[in-house]
């Protein structure tokens, strides 16, 4: 299971996106630490919540950077000094368990022009993408961020939209995945996907999605329409993903005459020249 916190004080919200995620402080072991919090009682419900947990949980388990997350408690009573009503709202309903991510002080988005990836870090990426069909990481809206020269990936709300419509998962999960939208499809190759195709899909295994989806809040799951317990629904989670993972390759696409940027990889540092000393 995740690991569980207190928020102990509500800091600001952040106005990024659409879910209106908040920085809080929460305790843990005795310490206390930031935490950015995705809201239970947000619009999107907690089936975001559920799709930051298990992309998360799997793409950390795959090797990839992923901010530490946590279930965070909340007491409503944190918002009642914010002017905002809109946000205020949003605390009053969000009473319980809410998702936090490790805030990343200093963390900078990720901007295609002005820091590159690895080929083969870059696959790995698209790739885990195509598996949990994330749409929103594109050169608009990246998801991507850097910090201390590394990337790391962020906000997974808007993947596995299976699970919006379970009926329909297993023939969703099939679907084709283009990747030349991708934000990071210009740093990689059809070799490299196919590198890190042979080097990932492997590792999909039902006893790694059975740990993943075993993270999963209950109190994100009871309730779900066609299940009788959250455990049933986890393995609907694992059952799918495990579907998606077959053949994956073949259902993703690139573009073709893709020619990756060599090293150095990281930030580019500006052109300079130097005047001519007399």
């Amino acid at each position: 299971m995740l690991t569980e916190v207190s928020a102990t004080r509500y800091i600001t919200p952040l106005r990024e996106g659409g879910s209106l995620p908040g920085l809080v402080e929460a305790e843990r072991d005795g310490h206390r630490a930031p935490y950015v919090l995705k809201f239970s009682g947000a619009g999107q419900g907690r089936k975001t919540l559920v799709a930051e947990v298990v992309c998360g949980q799997l793409a950390r388990a795959l090797g990839l950077r992923v901010p530490e997350l946590a279930a965070v408690r909340l007491d409503p009573v944190l918002g009642l000094g914010e002017p905002d009503e809109e946000v205020q709202a949003l605390l009053k309903s969000s009473g319980g368990l809410n998702l936090g991510m490790a805030y990343l002080s200093g963390a900078l988005g990720h901007d295609p022009l002005a820091y590159t990836v690895r080929p083969d870090e870059a696959a790995r990426v698209l790739w885990f993408d195509a598996l949990v069909g994330n749409v929103d990481r594109s050169w608009r809206n990246p998801n991507l961020l850097v910090w201390h020269g590394d990337l790391w990936l962020v906000d997974h709300g808007a993947t596995m939209i299976w699970h919006h419509n379970w009926p329909t998962a297993r023939n969703s999960a099939l679907r084709p995945y283009d990747g030349g939208g991708h934000v990071l499809a210009p740093f990689t190759s059809a070799p490299e996907v196919a590198a890190a195709d042979a080097a990932l899909r492997p590792r999909i295994t039902p006893d790694l999605l059975a740990e993943v989806t075993a993270d999963i809040p209950e109190a994100w799951l009871e309730g779900e329409p066609g299940f009788a317990t959250p455990d049933e629904v986890r393995r609907a989670y694992a059952d799918t993903l495990l579907t998606r993972a077959g053949g994956l390759l073949g259902r993703l696409t690139l573009p073709s005459g893709l020619a990756p940027a060599g090293p150095p990889y990281g930030w580019r540092l500006p052109a300079t020249s130097e005047e001519p000393r007399p």
